[in-house]
C-alpha cells in the first residue's frame, strides 16, 4: 500500500513592519529560496502549501499560495496549517521588530526627525515548534558573521531538527541571487555543505536530506 503523501508547508520571502500608512521596515529576502524549495517539493509528489511575504515572484504552478505581509500575519497562517503539515520549512526572513505604536497618517518630513519605539514581533518558529509532535521542522538562519555559533545556538532555541544557515552582506550575500551555498546543522551528524549551486539544486539536496529523516511512514511520495 502507498504511503500518503508528504504535506509540506514552507514559507518564504519579507515581512514588513509599518510606521505609518505608507512607510515600513522590512529586508531584501526576495522568497527565491523558498520557492524552489516549494517547487521542488511538488515535483517530487508531495503536498505544499506555500506561505509568502511580499516578493515578486508569480504563484509556482500546483500550490496552495496564502500572501502575508507582517510576521503576526505569518504567525497566524502557519500556526493554522502546522498540525496538519509532516514538514515545516521556514525560509522566511521575518522581522524582529517592529514600531510600538503605528501613526495613522502618512508621517511628514519635518516629523521624520524622531525616534521610533520597538516592540519584539513574535518569534513564529520557536512559537509553532512548541507544539510539535512528528513534525520535522526546519529553520533557516542568514548571518553576517560567526555564523556557525549562531546556526548551533538556533538549533537548539527554536526546537528544530534542523538550521540551514547562508552568509549575508558583502560579496557573499544570497539575497535576490540564483545561486547559494549553504550549511545544515542537526542534532545528529556533521555539519553538511551544500553548494555553491543554484537555488533549485540545493533545495532538491535540502528535500532529499529531509525526507530521509521523516519517519517511515511518510518517507513515500508518488514519484520517488
Amino acid at each position: 500500500m502507498m504511503a500518503s503523501p508528504i504535506r509540506c508547508l514552507v514559507s518564504a520571502g519579507p515581512t514588513r513592519e509599518f510606521f505609518d500608512p505608507v512607510r515600513f521596515l522590512s529586508n531584501p529576502s526576495s522568497g527565491k529560496m523558498g520557492y524552489s524549495l516549494a517547487r521542488q517539493a511538488a515535483a517530487k509528489g508531495w503536498e505544499v502549501e506555500l506561505v509568502s511575504g511580499p516578493v515578486s515572484l508569480p504563484d509556482p504552478p500546483g500550490i496552495v499560495v496564502t500572501r502575508v505581509t507582517t510576521g503576526e500575519e505569518m504567525h497566524a497562517a502557519i500556526g493554522e496549517r502546522f498540525d496538519g503539515c509532516d514538514v515545516l520549512i521556514m525560509t522566511a526572513a521575518i522581522m524582529d521588530y517592529r514600531p510600538r505604536r503605528v501613526a495613522g497618517h502618512k508621517i511628514k518630513k519635518f516629523e521624520l526627525q524622531m525616534s521610533i519605539e520597538m516592540e519584539p514581533v513574535i518569534d513564529v518558529l520557536a512559537t509553532v515548534a512548541r507544539r510539535k509532535k512528528d513534525q520535522l521542522i526546519v529553520g533557516f538562519a542568514a548571518e553576517t558573521d560567526h555564523l556557525d555559533d549562531y546556526a548551533r545556538r538556533k538549533l537548539e532555541v527554536k526546537n528544530a531538527d534542523f538550521i540551514v544557515a547562508n552568509r549575508i552582506g558583502g560579496p557573499d550575500s544570497a539575497f535576490g541571487r540564483e545561486s547559494n551555498t549553504v550549511w545544515v546543522y542537526s542534532h545528529h551528524g556533521p555539519v553538511r555543505k551544500i553548494g555553491p549551486s543554484s537555488k533549485l539544486s540545493i533545495a532538491r539536496d535540502l528535500l532529499d536530506l529531509f525526507q530521509a529523516c521523516l519517519p517511515a511512514g511518510c518517507r513515500s511520495s508518488s514519484t520517488d
